[in-house]
């Protein structure tokens, strides 16, 4: 079931109204507040998962914070989406009503989907700020029958739901990408000995003519082959892969220069100038965003 973080018990009893579904490993829940005196919440237990928020109606006011840094003060309107690292430290003062739809989605869910789908890339989930997304919006409504009579809701119907959670917000915020055609795409085994060929060469050092071999392909059909099965060519989606790497030892306390050799670039600077083509922002930047 879901699990209620320090910030959502604080809250008077009669001031914010909650409902649950389980859609294990998926906990979802709808919050919901007519108030406009909320007092601040404090900071959410870490764990190893992402928070995804959809908001039902426009919401008017509150203040973010991540880390000691307020990082957003304003509104959103209905059908904004947020996506939050729970590793990380956040607060939020609502100082307007709200009503909105919460997933929380952990890590190794996220991981075991790309892997049974045979596309391990995918690293983590990012959505810009500001996000509209009519779909995530949608689905969320779908779920309101389940949410208001959880025990009379129909467990396949919240678990293809929240399958179709999963796969779109892989799709459009993780960078995974899944043709819909697949006349011209490696077979499956393919796809799952170039990835495994790619990753154990994060040093770059890698022969297209050999992995075009242990493919059982030549060479130009098999980049034609990889970039309609992924989207891009196997150099762009190794360094994607190297740089999603980086973006979790950053996280942890890694000296930067050991992190650009375990990713397999030359040194910081060639970690750097990677890092800043791909992220948009330098290796200490990302880190330095995240911790304060």
């Amino acid at each position: 079931m879901y699990r209620q973080s320090a910030q959502e018990k604080s809250q008077e009893p009669d001031a914010i109204r909650r409902s649950f579904v389980d859609a294990s490993p998926i906990s979802i829940m709808r919050l919901k507040s007519d108030r406009e005196d909320l007092a601040p919440s404090p900071a959410n237990a870490r764990e190893d998962a992402f928070g995804i928020i959809t908001q039902l109606r426009d919401f008017r006011l509150h203040r973010l914070w991540r880390g000691k840094s307020l990082i957003f003060e304003g509104g959103h309107r209905e059908g904004a989406l947020a996506i939050t690292d729970l590793r990380e430290e956040w607060r939020c003062h609502h100082l307007s009503a709200f009503d909105n739809v919460r997933f929380r989605i952990p890590f190794q869910h996220v991981r075991d989907f790309a892997a049974e789908i045979g596309r391990p890339d995918l690293m983590g989930l990012e959505c810009p700020p500001g996000t509209i997304d009519p779909v995530i919006l949608g689905l969320a409504h779908a779920l309101l029958p389940a949410l208001e009579r959880p025990k009379q809701a129909s467990r396949l119907f919240i678990d293809q739901v929240a399958l179709a959670i999963m796969t779109h917000l892989a799709q459009k915020y993780g960078g995974l990408y899944i043709p819909g055609d697949r006349k011209g795409t490696l077979a499956p085994w393919q796809e799952k000995r170039a990835l495994e060929y790619l990753a154990a060469r994060l040093d770059g050092h890698l022969s297209m003519m050999d992995l075009a071999k242990s493919c059982e392909l030549s060479r130009s059909y098999f980049i034609q082959a990889f970039k309609a099965s992924f989207g891009q060519t196997p150099v762009r989606w190794l360094t994607e892969y190297r740089i999603a790497r980086a973006k979790e030892l950053l996280l942890q306390d890694v000296p930067i220069a050991e992190i650009a050799i375990r990713c397999g670039f030359a040194d910081q600077s060639h970690l750097t100038r990677s890092f800043s083509l791909i992220a948009g922002t330098t290796p200490a930047r990302f880190r330095r965003d995240r911790r304060t």
